[in-house]
């Protein structure tokens, strides 16, 4: 590959990328096939529910319920309709729909792979699975505006836990905070190098119900009262609706978990102890609650909204489950106690002083939990409580499957009331859990309104399926030139043949698409979106190219701060209304740290003509490659075929300069993987730096043979770049890039 080739290639990202000579070109070996895995156990035939994207049904034909049954808290799978009873009101059912679903793949899941969290960790890339795909999907809600400052450490270790040990390959999970710019549904992914940063970002929220402990020390009057509004449980109740409404938007049966310290039905009275140990009355259970003005308001009970957000879950196909993140709490005196603030208001005797805080003390663990509970029973779920684990393996475990059992309903099943309902099993030693029951409406009356083409690119781009009516690949890389500075730039192949072509006089043929990106950041929130309308006019051998080679198009985003964001795209064809969507996950150095850092990896390699290929979607440039021998494979597409080369290009940043010679001293090594294991390691080698004037970005390149003996699947490759001058904290970085080998 020539020089000239491949700096054309690079420029699509506007970065030239010099070419180092590679003879011969490494090539790695793949490992011999392995056999997979399968479960032991035969799978027992499952009935596919009647609709592929309903769980929990009610319409005017059939009542549709999901249910879960235990025995020794292990889910029970070979029941038959005859083993259940189904009860609305009291009143028996009779069973005309009946199935189990399970959630699990027919294969047992291979090994898990540690997320690349550290620098010289092995990268892996998240599997992108497909609505229909078995999965289990779940939600977990830290409820920061009620969470105390000890319970985060707790939450923390939990979580990252539970994603290490508890998580398969194609567990659908999302981390929300209720205290921060909401997105529910962009949040969900495969990756856990997502779900790890999720974690490492959580934090006791400023404006937190809760103070440092789950206990206010007594004699403290103004320990853990917010500064902020007292509204908190407003907030937390109207996040936890956002996010069942988001989940809705998720074909299958879902779950969400709230962890918190605090979701009582009504605000507690902030300085409860203090006014019990005043009173020497145990409880308060007044009207009255406390404003950090001290102002007496009355109090905001959030029973109703809970119950509303259970109804919304039954609709939704979600279960809520809740962990009491309290966990187990000694509610004796503590050292951190002091009664002698007090004064004349504490009790003389110290046993009875001792015997009203365990008291006080027991009745507020309880108030903190009981909202909680509430949501969680009134969706099908469970609460977790005197538990320091969390028992997350129960939730994961209760969503491996489920039974759904249908009945058809009476007049009187939508008469616009709630309506109890209650499952149980004949066979003894068996535990059923189901939804509490359903208002009397029919999901044809609560449908909502039909969606603009606006709403549904929205929903494609947060959806963390892809819309696939388009095939879109996409790549974005981190670029930071001295013209333009720091960017994003993202390439999108997809093949013209799915665009809507009108005919036009002359031979013209036309087609016009939308293209939409956004970045995502922290909770969801979003950093950056554009959306713009492009028109396609080609005729003749052009038109003809571009229908067998396809289009990539460069869409470029302003780079946010320093950290980890996804960037997502849209391909929708105005015609047709035909969307397609991609994703990938980009981080963000920092480059005023003066650490070491990489831009983003180019992929790039030739086929012949006659296959399909990127090409740029101006009709002058389609012609000026007509003549070649050759097409590029480019960076948008990342799809090899055996045997050719892979070229690949990157930019240095920061690298540290000898005092006396002002140069720099770096070795790059490369590797590839695949499943997680080094099919290949390169030695390294100096990065050259002949021709290159500008040392805070150095540009750097090299090649890889592709050999027959590669299999078709997902690869990575990885470069290491290590900076001899710089401290050992800081002299490696390391980036990565995966591509596809196919037939």
């Amino acid at each position: 590959m020539s020089k000239r080739s491949l700096a054309a290639l690079v420029l699509l990202v506007s970065v030239s990328f010099p070419v180092q000579s590679q003879r011969p070109l490494p090539s790695p070996t793949p490992p011999p096939a392995q056999p997979s895995k399968v479960d032991a156990q035969p799978q027992k035939p499952v009935t596919p529910p009647p609709d592929d994207t309903d769980v929990v049904r009610i319409r005017t034909n059939l009542v549709q319920i999901d249910a879960v049954v235990t025995k020794d808290g292990k889910q029970v799978t070979d029941l038959t309709a005859e083993d259940f009873e189904i009860f609305e009101d009291g009143r028996k059912q009779v069973i005309t729909n009946f199935s189990y679903v399970s959630n699990l793949p027919s294969s047992a899941p291979a090994a898990a792979v540690k997320p690349a969290i550290k620098k010289t960790a092995l990268p892996s890339v998240a599997p992108a699975i497909r609505p229909e795909d078995p999965r289990r999907t779940i939600a977990l809600v830290v409820d920061d505006l009620g969470i105390s400052m000890e319970s985060v450490a707790a939450v923390k270790s939990q979580l990252r836990k539970f994603i290490d040990e508890q998580t398969q390959p194609n567990d659908l999970v999302a981390i929300i905070r209720t205290g921060g710019e909401l997105g529910a549904l962009q949040q969900f992914t495969t990756d856990k190098r997502l779900l790890h940063r999720a974690v490492d970002r959580l934090r006791r929220h400023q404006c937190s119900r809760m103070g440092p402990s789950v206990f206010t020390r007594i004699g403290s009057m103004n320990e853990g009262i917010s500064l902020c509004s007292n509204d908190t449980l407003k907030l937390s109740a109207r996040a936890l609706r956002f996010v069942v409404q988001g989940m809705g938007e998720l074909p299958g049966r879902k779950s969400m978990v709230i962890l918190s310290d605090s979701l009582p039905l009504s605000v507690p009275y902030i300085t409860a102890l203090d006014q019990a140990m005043i009173g020497g009355s145990e409880r308060r259970t007044g009207p009255e609650t406390i404003e950090a003005s001290g102002n007496l308001t009355s109090p905001f009970t959030v029973e109703a909204a809970l119950k509303q957000i259970s109804e919304l879950a039954i609709r939704s196909s979600v279960v809520i489950y809740a962990v009491d993140t309290q966990g187990l709490q000694y509610t004796g005196m503590t050292a951190a106690d002091s009664l002698d603030q007090l004064g004349a208001r504490a009790p003389s005797n110290l046993a009875e002083q001792e015997q009203a805080i365990m008291r006080q003390r027991s009745h507020q663990l309880q108030d903190n939990r009981a909202g909680s509970e509430l949501v969680a029973k009134g969706s099908g779920g469970f609460l977790v409580r005197n538990s320091n684990d969390f028992q997350l393996q129960r939730v994961m475990s209760d969503q491996e499957g489920y039974y759904l059992i249908g009945y058809r309903p009476t007049e009187e099943t939508f008469n616009r009331r709630f309506h109890e309902i209650k499952a149980q099993v004949k066979r003894s030693g068996m535990s059923v859990r189901t939804r509490k029951g359903f208002f009397g409406v029919t999901d044809e009356d609560a449908r909502p309104p039909e969606r603009t083409n606006r709403d549904k690119v929205n929903l494609a781009l947060t959806s963390p399926f892809a819309a696939v009516d388009i095939d879109v690949q996409l790549t974005t890389l981190f670029t930071d030139t001295a013209e333009r500075g720091s960017q994003l730039s993202s390439l999108l192949y997809f093949q013209a043949r799915d665009l809507t072509f009108t005919e036009e006089p002359d031979g013209w043929r036309q087609a016009v698409f939308d293209l939409s990106g956004i970045i995502f950041g922290d909770n969801g929130s979003v950093a950056h979106q554009r959306s713009e309308t492009r028109t396609l006019r080609l005729r003749g051998n052009a038109y003809e190219q571009v229908l067998r080679r396809g289009l990539t198009y460069q869409l470029n985003l302003p780079a946010p701060k320093a950290g980890s964001y996804q960037v997502r795209v849209a391909v929708r064809d105005a015609a047709s209304s035909r969307l397609g969507t991609a994703g990938q996950f980009v981080e963000v150095p920092n480059l005023k740290s003066e650490r070491l850092a990489l831009s983003g990896i180019t992929a790039s390699g030739f086929l012949d003509l006659n296959e399909p290929a990127s090409s740029d979607a101006k009709p002058e440039n389609i012609q000026a490659t007509a003549g070649d021998r050759e097409a590029m494979t480019g960076p948008a597409q990342r799809r090899f075929r055996t045997p050719s080369n892979l070229y690949f290009g990157y930019v240095i940043y920061n690298a540290q300069l000898d005092k006396a010679t002002r140069q720099p001293r770096l070795t790059a090594a490369m590797r590839v993987l695949r499943d997680g294991k080094v099919i290949f390691e390169g030695q390294p080698k100096a990065v050259d730096l002949t021709g290159q004037a500008e040392r805070q970005r150095i540009t750097a390149a090299g090649g890889v043979q592709l050999g027959t003996d590669m299999a078709p699947g997902e690869y990575i490759l990885q470069i290491t770049v290590t900076d001899l001058l710089a401290n050992d904290k800081e002299k490696t970085t390391t980036q990565w890039v995966d591509f596809e080998i196919v037939k």
